[in-house]
């Protein structure tokens, strides 16, 4: 609660990187507008631009959910690291306004908005990590320490295995350590369109996709390479690939090194993810490392059985052999065996489908996320 004799509202500061760019942008707004207005006063700042090129209805979107749900939005329109003076109107805006909680999201903004949080003298700083994968990255160890963990009032990580990571190898107290599941809104229902018909997939073809940045952390060369073993089984097989990102054109260049034109089909940004979930037999997930999807949470609300890499907070969703079938990563010939398996078996997948779904519905719902962080919110500032 404020302190004695303010019954105000607990002013709210959301820090990201920038809109229109991947799952943890997209929970920190979810989580945002969710955040009951009759209690909190909602502001989000994006330190960069907001957005790039791949993804301006992305943007578009994101502005008009927030503005509806009356959040103000504010953007620094930083374009380098190395624009510290740029963090200015941040520092301005916690100090003047008394803002009672900073929440940060991602390495970059958990980093910075420690420091200027402190500085302005901010009593609540949660630091939110999305997504951990260290390897060769001292620095970030260090930062993640002695100055996030250090700095700020919690440090919350989505997966079970990311708060092992932080403890056992970044040597973070584990009572600074708090782990909250992801959740996501129940998606709007598939509109009947049929996109097997508009993308010319012939009637009874197996079909697997997934939904994705393409960038090297999702390791999609492993999904082409899974697919080249899969096509000697199931010839008509066709693989939809939703997304953009900087890797496509070396994705699109190692389809054609493969001869997989006929069978993988790059569909770009898509508005429609629920249309296109409901085209696949069985959605993938090849990733080297993860926080808590919430693309697989979307392929578990969809009914979809999921076959991903056994990764970060992905054993936390899929229960191998219960929602989907789970193998270790850069393993193209056991993803291809897991395919392969359900693809052979559509009952068996049927049930993990189903299961898949109403295991997204009890644990992993955006209403119960959201009423964690109120209740942490409200908790952390009576603390102080």
């Amino acid at each position: 609660m404020p302190p004695a004799g303010d019954d105000r509202k607990l002013r709210v500061v959301t820090l990201v990187d920038r809109l229109g760019t991947g799952g943890a942008e997209r929970l920190a707004i979810q989580t945002t507008t969710r955040l009951d207005p009759e209690r909190f006063d909602r502001t989000l700042v994006a330190s960069r631009d907001f957005g790039v090129a791949v993804s301006k209805q992305h943007v578009a979107n994101a502005l008009a959910e927030l503005r509806a749900a009356g959040v103000r939005v504010i953007g620094l329109k930083r374009t380098s690291a190395r624009q510290v003076w740029a963090w200015w109107p941040l520092y301005r805006l916690l100090r003047r306004e008394r803002v009672d909680v900073l929440h940060s999201h991602k390495f970059g903004s958990n980093l910075w908005g420690t420091i200027i949080a402190r500085l302005a003298r901010v009593p609540v700083i949660v630091a939110h990590e999305h997504t951990w994968s260290y390897q060769g990255q001292p620095l970030r160890k260090l930062a993640d320490r002695w100055v996030i963990a250090r700095g700020a009032s919690v440090f919350v990580a989505v997966s079970r295995e990311d708060q092992r990571r932080m403890v056992e190898v970044e040597h973070i107290r584990p009572g600074d350590t708090l782990f909250v599941p992801n959740g996501i809104p129940t998606p709007p229902p598939a509109s009947g369109a049929d996109v097997r018909a508009e993308l010319g997939i012939p009637p009874g073809a197996p079909v697997i996709g997934t939904v994705s940045v393409l960038r090297p952390q999702k390791a999609l060369d492993v999904l082409l390479r899974a697919t080249k073993v899969l096509v000697e089984e199931f010839p008509d097989l066709r693989v939809l690939i939703a997304g953009e990102g900087d890797r496509r054109f070396a994705l699109e260049d190692l389809t054609s090194e493969l001869g997989l034109e006929d069978t993988v089909m790059f569909l770009g940004v898509r508005t429609d993810v629920p249309d296109v979930l409901a085209a696949l037999d069985i959605a993938v997930s090849t990733s080297d490392f993860e926080g808590s999807p919430l693309s697989v949470m979307e392929y578990m609300e969809a009914a979809r059985p999921v076959v991903a890499t056994r990764v970060g907070g992905v054993p936390d969703l899929i229960d191998d052999g219960e929602q989907g079938l789970l193998v270790d990563p850069q393993d193209p010939a056991a993803f291809a065996r897991a395919v392969s398996a359900l693809l052979r078996d559509p009952e068996r997948a049927r049930r993990m489908g189903a299961s898949g779904r109403e295991r997204r519905r009890t644990e992993f719902d955006i209403a119960v996320m959201v009423k964690r962080l109120e209740d942490l919110y409200t908790e952390l500032r009576g603390r102080r």
